[in-house]
């Protein structure tokens, strides 16, 4: 599985776990960091966190171990499987720091692929 499709996958487990506005985008031009960013609110810590388990659970079984997870048990976690990034929100904290402006210029996948 390529990182498009991991980062793909995420965005389906996040929204078939119930998280909000979930999405994915492509930072490969601008980033030397990852290749795409997944973004997904909760509407509790307490989601936030089954979210993150669900995440990491089932990228396990694809063979893809998360390198680190940042910010466990608060209002944003940081997933960092490497070329992908996954940053799970509750609604508030998003709001707060809306990182989707600062890669307003990068490519936002349809997640319905």
């Amino acid at each position: 599985m390529d990182n498009k499709s991991f980062a793909l996958l995420a965005a389906r487990l996040l929204d078939n776990k119930k998280a909000t506005d979930v999405i994915v985008i492509d930072i490969m031009e601008k980033s030397s960091f990852a290749d795409y960013l997944v973004i997904a609110s909760g509407n509790s810590e307490r989601q936030v966190n089954t979210l993150v388990d669900e995440v990491e659970e089932q990228f396990a079984k694809e063979g893809l171990l998360v390198k680190s997870i940042e910010g466990k048990n608060s209002e944003w976690i940081l997933m960092d499987f490497g070329d992908v990034i996954v940053n799970i929100f509750t609604k508030e904290m998003r709001e707060k720091y809306n990182i989707e402006k600062v890669w307003g210029d990068c490519s936002f996948l349809d997640v319905e692929e």
